[in-house]
């Protein structure tokens, strides 16, 4: 059961997340951090797991390091450690991250050897962030795929890459993997890919 501490932690995500809104839209980022969670929950993670899914992004976009830390002190190392692994950057200077391809790349080799608990929130992350995608394309057209700095096959090319390795996860629920990879192919589709 979820404790006071999960309850810390959505506040924590909300605030920090409170003036960020989903790339091309103006829909509130924290839907994203609400959907990951309870996608982690529905397929059988722990509090950790889905402290972690609600901050999964808070590294990266929120303050790099010193965030990782609050969020080690606040939460634990094991919710910190799943948090840490699904962070594609800890620099809290957007413009000093490696290239986007450097970054997946990496993120792809480390999924290969993470946590189950880490591929169990990477397959929740991708799974909202591609159906997501799925929908915008469907309402707005292939214009949607204008705000990332990575071309649409770029992005389908990772988005296969993270299936294959949570293929190779057999503790991860392959029946959301599969999910994930409907949402990609009918992605690609959709973008004539």
């Amino acid at each position: 059961m979820l404790t006071d501490r999960f309850a810390d932690a959505l506040t924590y995500a909300e605030h920090l997340h409170r003036r960020q809104v989903r790339k091309g839209n103006d829909i509130p980022y924290v839907a994203h951090l609400l959907a990951v969670c309870s996608i982690v929950l529905e397929w059988g993670g722990d509090e950790d797991t889905a402290i972690a899914g609600l901050l999964h992004d808070a590294v990266e976009d929120q303050g790099g390091e010193p965030t990782l830390l609050e969020i080690r002190q606040r939460f634990g190392t094991r919710a910190a450690d799943i948090v840490l692994a699904c962070s594609d950057s800890v620099t809290a200077d957007k413009s000093n991250k490696a290239p986007w391809r450097e970054r997946k790349l990496n993120q792809v080799k480390k999924l290969r050897e993470c946590l189950p608990e880490v591929a169990l929130v990477t397959a929740a992350d991708k799974l909202h962030n591609v159906a997501a995608l799925v929908r915008d394309v469907r309402r707005d057209g292939a214009r949607t795929m204008d705000r990332f700095n990575a071309e649409p096959a770029q992005i389908i090319w990772y988005h296969q890459e993270v299936v294959s390795g949570l293929r190779d996860r057999p503790e991860c629920p392959q029946d959301l993997v599969t999910e994930l990879e409907m949402a990609v192919t009918t992605l690609a589709r959709l973008l004539d890919l």
